[in-house]
This record gives structure tokens, C-alpha cells and sequence, in this order.
């Protein structure tokens, strides 16, 4: 009887021990995997504001692609309308250059035409096209003076205009637009044409 008396509190405590391990174990387990998240989850005591979400960010860089594209956009433009007025002027130059050197009319008066718009088709702005035809058998250019008279036939305002290496039997029909307002009447009509 005594033998069993003693293997029974000792067959407890050992299970007791145990049963203590095992819960040792169990709870090493789950601090680890706490413990594990603390380290990976960001502390946020440490940001201020909110982190942007991956939308907004795309939302950012497409609007500054936008805006980078349109301002490329304008840029292209403006340098594109500023080559057009330098190469509208070093051929305005280049005709009058030629007219210059013409003593009375010209030499292509006949090749030249003009029609005028209807003000109502330019929006109140005085045009004239002028229409030249190389009748010659080989390419040539024109410069072509217009002249914008007043009812007492007095130039109020001169208009050169042109066109470079038409082949033969080619057409040009340059616009002579006149910066006076559409009233009064003014006439227009070829001062010079020369075909160089």
C-alpha cells in the first residue's frame, strides 16, 4: 500500500510538469508569431498623414504625363509657327528683292489674277487671291506687288506676295490680306509681277 501511495503523487507532479511544458511550449509558439507580426507591421506613430494608395500615385503620373504632353505639344507649335513666319518672310523679302529691281510693271502682269473674298467668308477681313500661272515652258518663279486703293485711287496700302519654282503650266494662289478695316471700299489691283 505504501509503494502506491508514493508512485501516485509522483505519477501527478510528473504530469503536472508536463502538462506545465506543454503549455511552455504552446505559449512560446504563440508569442513568436506575435511577436513576428509587431516586426512586420508598420508602427504607425511613425507617419504623418496617410501613405497614398497605389490609385492615387497612378492618378498623379498620369496627370503629369498629360501635363508634360501638352506643354511638349505647345512648344512644338509655337516653334512651328515661328519657322512659318521666318520661312512667310524670307520669301516675302526675296519676292520684294526681285520687285525692286523691276522698272515699271514687270514681266508677268499677264500671268496674274485677282478675286477677291467675300468679307463675309473672312470674317470682315479685307483678302485677295491672287492666282498666278507660269506660262512658260520651263519652272519659274513670281513676285507679285498688290496695291489697295481708295475711291480717289489713291495706294493706302501695298501687298507683295509670290510663288517659288513652279513647274511649267504650274498654279499658285497666294492670299494678299489687307490690314486696313473692311470699310471703306478699297480696290485691289497688280502694281507689279515679275518672273524670275
Amino acid at each position: 500500500m505504501r509503494g502506491r501511495t508514493t508512485v501516485a503523487p509522483i505519477a501527478c507532479a510528473l504530469a503536472g510538469v508536463l502538462a506545465l511544458a506543454g503549455c511552455g511550449s504552446g505559449n512560446e509558439k504563440d508569442t513568436g508569431a506575435s511577436a513576428s507580426a509587431s516586426a512586420s507591421s508598420p508602427d504607425a506613430s511613425r507617419f504623418s498623414g496617410t501613405p497614398p494608395s497605389a490609385l492615387a500615385s497612378k492618378k498623379e503620373s498620369i496627370k503629369a504625363s498629360a501635363s508634360e504632353a501638352a506643354e511638349s505639344a505647345s512648344e512644338r507649335a509655337e516653334k512651328f509657327e515661328a519657322s512659318v513666319s521666318a520661312d512667310l518672310e524670307r520669301k516675302r523679302q526675296e519676292f520684294t528683292k526681285q520687285l525692286d529691281k523691276v522698272d515699271g510693271e514687270g514681266n508677268a502682269v499677264r500671268d496674274v489674277e485677282l478675286t477677291g473674298k467675300r468679307l463675309a467668308d473672312t470674317k470682315g477681313v479685307r483678302a485677295v487671291v491672287v492666282h498666278i500661272t507660269n506660262t512658260t515652258d520651263k519652272k519659274a518663279s513670281y513676285a507679285v506687288q498688290v496695291d489697295f486703293s481708295d475711291s480717289d485711287g489713291k495706294v493706302v496700302e501695298t501687298k507683295v506676295v509670290g510663288a517659288e519654282d513652279l513647274k511649267a503650266g504650274g498654279r499658285a494662289q497666294p492670299l494678299a490680306i489687307s490690314t486696313k478695316p473692311p470699310e471703306p471700299h478699297l480696290k485691289a489691283s497688280v502694281a507689279k509681277a515679275q518672273r524670275y
